[in-house]
């Protein structure tokens, strides 16, 4: 925006935002980069992008508002189209007899303001707002259109042929490609994908039942029911999904695997399709992977403290095994990626084997497993040690074969990542030995083992309570809440003299952002760390009680634990611990 510059330094030191010595300082800087000196503070952190809307808006005398948290009619907001709304970061938020109020990030994009005028027809007035509020108005679209995409499938559902099919009739592959392309069956079919896109879901099941076709969501963990479809337009969206994912159409009694990918706001996402034979009809499961994901952090995923200093250590080391357990769906792959990530520098190489490969990685070199043809993790593994790796990733240790070379190879010089299928990180050990691990060579190859699960992760408006004593004296059989209190305390989450009945805990609250009061997800783990006496467990085969229990004592919090600290930082609540910790 257009503000001239000695008004806003004088603006700027009246109200007390920046000092003269740093007005000075950026005047400088703006002199010898050719900026302007408001842009200067901005990027050294010492104001912040709304406070520089802000005073300009003051100075220019543009009324600023601030749509945190209003709901905005959808009448309103959907008379500038969501790609314009979205490209130029300007939302209709008001009609009055004067004109159609909308905000703006930038007040001098005059293209779009005539854009809108000319659409709407009425006089434009243009309002200054925030990040944060542009970013509230934007997710009230894809909140409107959800209610929308339930009337476009139904309107659609009805406009599908009726198609008799029984087994002694089956429909031949030219009849199912044709039915495929149906216009009817292909906008059901996007509307699924879009809706679920929009949700954040992470798995699609399409499910035939005796009258109907339900289709429900995966999102955050849970199966939520998204909608019930009439039973024949379910041989139409299985064979479009099929066409997409270049499956066998005329194949019904075999199940069969595919992927495919689409692009909606910018976004890759890309679908992993499973078909199984059920008593009626074929069931369909689409995984969502989303391209986006990387870019996290350790922290973010929610490792802290000891553990997330263990981690650390395990990826310094150049040779060596790391461990990550779980059951499916527990977001082993994602921390694995996130290591990778960290990882991946110039000069290293890195080599993976997976099965399916879920997320595209630059600079590293990641090969598919394809059992059928004699491609499996073990000859992928034995390959790769041809190849000159430095760090390896297997998707998955499943048989002694692929667990001997994956020892083998931290053994001659290389840092491999993996996963296993157990409960928790100690029971890794018995379970590697069952494959045929020798326990001296597990001790001199595994560093660190990790174990996780999913909780659902709770909105920022969320109601405060405190435990009773019988309620905390009964989660003090299950879990060893004095370790919890000084891990608490020791990264300054509470005070060292606070006792359980004055650590708040949080309960979700549903409000419109979060319908019930959870959004997103995060890890809570255990991380075991190969010390001495655990090695000497191991060479003795001690089972994985034994091996938890000196863990324990060397500082590591269990899972149940590490959620319990979770729900006390106010990331989570207990039951949600509870549900996905089994005890």
């Amino acid at each position: 925006m257009l503000v001239q510059e000695d008004k806003l330094e004088k603006f700027m030191l009246d109200s007390g935002l920046v000092s003269r010595a740093e007005i000075s300082a950026a005047e400088k800087e703006a002199e010898k980069a050719g900026g302007s000196i408001g842009d200067v503070l901005v990027s050294a952190g010492k104001i912040s992008k709304d406070d520089l809307r802000r005073v300009q808006a003051y100075i220019l005398g543009v009324p600023f508002v601030d749509l945190k948290g209003q709901k905005i009619d959808f009448d309103t907001l959907s008379l500038i189209p969501e790609p314009i709304a979205r490209k130029h970061n300007i939302v209709a938020f008001r009609k009055t007899a004067s004109g159609l109020e909308v905000a703006m990030l930038d007040v001098d994009d005059l293209e779009a303001i005539d854009f809108v005028g000319k659409k709407v027809g009425v006089r434009i007035l243009a309002r200054l707002t925030d990040d944060g509020s542009i970013k509230g108005a934007l997710l009230q679209y894809q909140k409107s259109l959800k209610a929308e995409f339930g009337e476009i499938i139904q309107q659609e559902t009805r406009a599908v042929k009726m198609l008799a099919e029984d087994e002694g009739n089956p429909m031949s592959e030219k009849e199912l490609k044709k039915l495929a392309e149906d216009l009817p069956v292909v906008r059901i079919v996007d509307t699924l994908l879009n809706h679920a896109i929009i949700q954040s879901a992470s798995d699609i099941h399409i499910e035939p039942m005796e009258n109907q076709l339900l289709i429900r969501y995966r999102i955050d963990g849970i199966l939520h029911d998204a909608m019930v479809l009439p039973k024949n337009s379910a041989p139409g969206i299985t064979a479009r999904i099929k066409v997409l994912s270049n499956l066998k159409l005329d194949e019904k009694r075999l199940p069969q695997d595919g992927r495919f990918k689409i692009q909606l706001n910018n976004e890759k996402v890309s679908f992993r399709v499973s078909t199984l034979p059920t008593h009626n009809g074929e069931k369909t499961v689409m995984r969502l992977l989303r391209e986006s994901t990387s870019g996290f952090s350790l922290e973010s995923l929610g490792f802290h403290g000891v553990g997330l200093e263990a981690l650390h250590n395990a990826m310094k080391q150049r040779v060596g095994m790391l461990l990550m357990t779980g059951p499916t769906g527990s977001g082993k792959t994602t921390t694995l990626y996130t290591l990778l990530d960290i990882l991946n520098t110039p000069d290293v190489n890195i080599s993976t084997v997976e099965d399916p490969i879920e997320y595209q990685m630059p600079r590293i070199n990641q090969t598919q497993v394809k059992p059928e043809i004699g491609l499996t993790f073990a000859n992928g593994l034995r390959s790769l040690l041809r190849q000159d790796p430095d760090i390896i990733m297997v998707g998955e240790i499943r048989d002694g074969e692929t667990a001997s070379l994956a020892i083998n190879a931290a053994l001659t010089g290389h840092l491999v990542l993996s996963t296993l299928h157990t409960n928790s990180a100690a029971g890794a050990i018995p379970r590697f030995i069952d494959m045929g691990g020798e326990p001296f060579l597990i001790i001199s190859t595994v560093n660190v083992i990790v174990a996780q699960r999913l909780v659902r992760r709770l909105c920022g408006t969320k109601e405060k309570y405190f435990l009773t004593k019988s309620e905390t004296e009964a989660l003090g059989r299950k879990a060893n809440l004095d370790r919890v209190l000084k891990t608490l305390a020791e990264e300054g989450i509470i005070t060292k003299d606070t006792d359980w009945g004055h650590v708040p805990f949080y309960k979700p609250k549903p409000s419109t952002e979060c319908e019930d009061g959870y959004k997103g997800r995060i890890g809570i783990h255990e991380v075991l760390h190969m010390s001495s006496a655990i090695r000497d467990l191991v060479i003795t085969r001690a089972p994985a009680e034994k091996i938890e229990e000196q863990s324990r004592k060397e500082g590591m919090l269990t899972m149940l634990e590490d959620g319990i600290f979770k729900a006390a930082h106010g990331l989570t609540t207990i039951e949600e611990v509870f549900r996905v910790v089994s005890e």
